[in-house]
């Protein structure tokens, strides 16, 4: 991929600014990272009070490095920055992360430092994310500039979704909540003031990226100045992936938050919403909602239509389905005449063949793929959920190989909906592993259902605008 941001993601050499020995410092805890075996380039310790970092030979200043470096990490107080800015201008440095906080987010001190980091940036060429942020989480290259230690902050495994926020902290918790469910990325990216690279670069090279499918943003505001070239990017982008975007600072105290913690301009909830619908951009309601919409995007197929069919082992969850769809404006079809008769010479007279199919509480596995089979397959209905209450005692964990059978067989999209206890998550984790999402309530089994709904409506209004 041809991107001046290609040295942040994939370095053959980087230089850590404050590395350490010391496991609780900042640079310590970073420089470590790059000393796994998933990163395979070289990293070299900057610190100018010791000889050496884990028996590394260290480095007073990153000119003095004897091999070139692609990227630099700066973990070091704010007020020195600049002058290792001046340092990898001397050096040649191609990417710069800034870890450390201090800038304008501090008020007009810090303002005059970031400004001379922008400065220098402009007329070297360096490339520069942050200050005030984490920095990149990349389970492709093993790049990782995050600072906490993996007690404290898990590593999620390899998957297909990237986020890219504003906020260091939402980032590092995205990681570790994803770590403990299971769900994968490809890259994180936290930029923090956004001096240089922001959300527009970002969209633009993850738009491009072949290993993210999915991009979900944290947004606190956009400035006057790059707010339409954001969403023309963004419009160019969901032609070929969806962007979902989780908008902070919508309220008035939360607009004023926003500007304190990163000097966002959040602006007014309702001029963005708009915007972002004209962008194609799907809004999530938290991170919860935007990264349970990412993996139904990343692992189903998207929709033709918004007519849902619902099987259900449990009469009042298929109740709570059907609500759940309806209040998104998603169709609930009856269904057709001559497929409840074939439904009826099949299950027990007590089960309905009503959308929502009731396949009642002495299901089996078997019953699920009749009624799917039945049914996605005629063009009546566009998607499934699939409620799946696995406390059921004739229902086994085969169920997950026979819902995998009817998505690949009729490539729409299904998820699941499963609520308990531990079988219930051995199940839920199965389900996902196998690429198909699931969720604890109707209301989130429905919202991801409509995610792909609302994307294959964004992908259907730019295939005809282009012809």
């Amino acid at each position: 991929m041809n991107s001046d941001l290609e040295p942040f993601f994939n370095p053959s050499t980087v230089a850590v600014v404050g590395a350490s020995a010391r496991k609780t410092s900042v640079g310590g805890v970073i420089f470590r990272n790059f000393l796994k075996p998933a990163f395979k380039g070289t990293a070299y310790p900057i610190n100018p009070r010791t000889a050496d970092v884990l028996g590394i030979p260290s480095f007073e200043r990153v000119s003095a490095v004897p091999d070139p470096i692609d990227l630099t990490v700066i973990a070091v107080p704010a007020g020195i920055v600049p002058h290792i800015m001046r340092d990898c201008e001397e050096k040649g440095v191609k990417a710069v992360i800034i870890i450390s906080g201090g800038f304008k987010e501090t008020g007009p001190e810090g303002a005059y430092l970031e400004q001379q980091v922008i400065d220098i940036a402009k007329r070297s060429g360096i490339r520069v994310i942050g200050p005030n942020c984490v920095g990149i989480y990349d389970t492709n290259t093993g790049v990782d500039t995050t600072f906490l230690p993996a007690s404290r902050m898990g590593r999620p495994g390899k998957g297909y979704i990237s986020f890219i926020s504003q906020s260091g902290a939402f980032a590092a918790a995205i990681l570790d909540m994803n770590a403990l469910s299971g769900l994968g990325v490809s890259r994180v990216i936290s930029f923090g003031n956004k001096a240089d690279v922001n959300e527009i670069d970002l969209i633009q090279y993850l738009g491009q990226d072949p290993e993210t499918h999915v991009i979900v943003e944290y947004l606190e505001g956009l400035s006057p100045s790059t707010g339409t070239s954001y969403l023309q990017s963004a419009k160019l982008v969901t032609q070929e992936k969806p962007i979902i975007v989780v908008k902070a600072g919508r309220t008035q105290r939360g607009s004023a938050a926003a500007a304190s913690h990163t000097g966002a301009l959040a602006g007014d909830a309702r001029l963005y919403d708009f915007a972002f619908h004209q962008a194609g951009i799907i809004i999530a309601n938290d991170f919860e909602d935007g990264f349970e919409m990412a993996k139904a995007l990343a692992t189903q197929p998207t929709s033709d239509g918004n007519r849902i069919l619902i099987v259900t082992d449990a009469g009042g969850a298929g109740v709570m389905t059907v609500d759940a769809c309806e209040e998104l404006g998603l169709s609930v079809p009856e269904t057709p005449k001559d497929k409840k008769q074939i439904l009826r010479e099949a299950f027990p007279g007590y089960c309905s063949v009503h959308n929502p199919i009731d396949l009642t509480g002495d299901t089996d596995a078997e019953r699920y793929q009749i009624a799917l089979d039945v049914l996605l397959g005629i063009d009546h209905f566009d998607a499934a959920i699939a409620v799946v209450m696995m406390q059921i005692p004739l229902l086994d964990l085969d169920i997950v190989d026979r819902l995998v059978a009817i998505v690949r067989k009729y490539n729409k999209p299904l998820v699941a909906c499963t609520a308990g206890g531990r079988f219930t998550m051995k199940g839920a984790r199965l389900l996902e592993e196998a690429g198909i999402p699931a969720l604890p309530t109707p209301a989130r089994a429905a919202k991801a259902i409509w995610a792909l709904v609302k994307y294959g409506e964004i992908k259907h209004k730019a295939g005809t605008m282009q012809q």
